[in-house]
């Protein structure tokens, strides 16, 4: 804790001086690693029952033709010189960026990064007629700053390989919409396109691939809250149903579906669960968590206070999602969401004093349920509703002008968490 405040107060004094240090002192440490890398084992990652794997939740959408940095609470340090015409920031696509979120992921010690094209997949990935008679929002325009957050998404693979680095990628894809299941004028689903897509680029790039179950590793986002009942053919549903019918595609990959807040969806437990510790959710739908509330004290009814939820597979549990800070039901601001005060069941980034107690509380728990895969959100979201107003309600971890550099702090709790399980980084 107290760690983490010199290091804040430093930063926040001498940010110029010390941002261009702290970059500099990570590109030295990545470039360490660039030239072992052809000492590093050669070929995908394998995972089993004996594995654990810390995977960071990781957004590749910015740029000039994509989301921009306009209307965030917070400001990364890293800048890219084509962002200044719309008020800073980084794209994604610059190469001198991608070195160095590299060279921090190394620094933190993850296993792999969770990249994302999960929202508009349709508009990206089907044609002009499929627009035309389903997507009206779907504008050129639109389209194209899509486009530019699956292109940035993509290239992660081909740039990360050229680097030379050890970690690896688990792509998730776009499920929360009905639309990603209507067939377009070729025959196929947007869904299958998106699969196709980032099949093959994990079969061009096989060293930078996650196998699991004897496949390579895909997960599909379904959203927040899922309708339980299959007699409603909800949409998880329908996606399990569409690859059940393909089987081309279900024994080429290892599906997995990702929801969110599934702390607060009773429904979705395993028979007798309760919330008086962390939740296992039922092995019929065996969702994984984007992310979950995580507040063991509150007592705002109906769901205070809240715990991790996870999966059971075998004799391990299958994962576990923790989070820097998470919002309550009701947003962030209570009664106003955007200023404090802040709800009573928010989970802040700062504890009493200054400490990141909610990340540790989860990663503490991350410690005894000794998951095959933690996952950590997350890395560089930025964008609202999801952040909020200040450092407090902003779940990212890149260094930016709100909280500077925490990089140490959740290096540390990885570090605990290895120590606990007995694991170190996979290879």
């Amino acid at each position: 804790m107290r760690v983490a405040r010199f290091f804040r107060a430093v930063l926040f004094r001498f940010v110029p001086g010390f941002l261009v240090l702290l970059i500099r002192l990570l590109s030295f440490s990545f470039l360490a690693v660039a030239q072992d890398a052809e000492r590093l084992p050669i070929g995908p990652l394998v995972v089993d029952g004996n594995s654990h794997l810390v995977v960071m939740e990781y957004e590749n959408w910015f740029g000039p033709n994509a989301v921009t940095f306009q209307g965030t609470a917070a400001m990364p340090f890293l800048q890219s010189p084509d962002m200044q015409a719309v008020g800073g920031g980084y794209d994604s696509a610059d190469p001198r960026v991608i070195r160095t979120h590299l060279a921090w992921f190394e620094y933190l010690g993850i296993d792999a990064a969770l990249i994302e094209v999960t929202n508009n997949v349709s508009c990206i990935f089907n044609s002009e007629w499929f627009i035309h008679k389903y997507l009206p929002y779907c504008t050129p325009a639109f389209r194209l700053q899509n486009v530019t957050i699956r292109n940035n998404t993509g290239n992660t693979y081909p740039s990360w390989t050229a680097l030379g680095t050890r970690l690896k990628l688990i792509p998730l894809l776009g499920g929360s919409t009905e639309d990603v299941l209507l067939t377009d004028i070729d025959g196929k689903t947007s869904l299958e396109k998106e699969i196709d897509y980032f099949g093959a680029l994990m079969s061009q790039y096989p060293h930078r691939t996650v196998i699991y179950e004897g496949k390579p590793l895909m997960l599909i986002f379904v959203g927040a809250a899922q309708d339980p009942s299959r007699a409603d053919n909800p949409e998880w549903f329908q996606i399990r149903k569409f690859l059940a019918t393909h089987p081309k595609i279900a024994q080429k990959y290892t599906f997995r579906e990702m929801a969110g807040y599934l702390d607060s969806q009773p429904y979705l437990w395993a028979p007798g669960v309760t919330n008086s510790g962390p939740e296992e959710i039922d092995p019929s739908y065996g969702f994984w968590s984007w992310v979950d509330r995580e507040n063991t004290t509150c007592t705002l009814p109906p769901y205070c206070p809240y715990f991790p939820s996870y999966n059971v597979v075998g004799s391990r549990v299958e994962n576990m999602t923790a989070s820097i800070a998470t919002a309550g039901q009701n947003g962030w601001g209570c009664p106003n969401e955007n200023e404090k005060p802040y709800c009573p069941d928010d989970a802040l980034r700062y504890g009493e004093n200054g400490g990141y107690d909610s990340f540790a509380t989860a990663m503490s728990y991350a410690a005894q349920l000794n998951p095959i895969f933690l996952i950590i959100h997350q890395f560089n979201e930025f964008v609202p509703p999801d952040e909020g107003f200040d450092a407090n309600t902003d779940d990212d971890i890149e260094p930016a002008n709100l909280w500077g550099n925490d990089l140490p702090i959740v290096k540390q709790q990885i570090e605990l968490y290895r120590q606990a399980t007995g694991s170190g980084p996979s290879h």
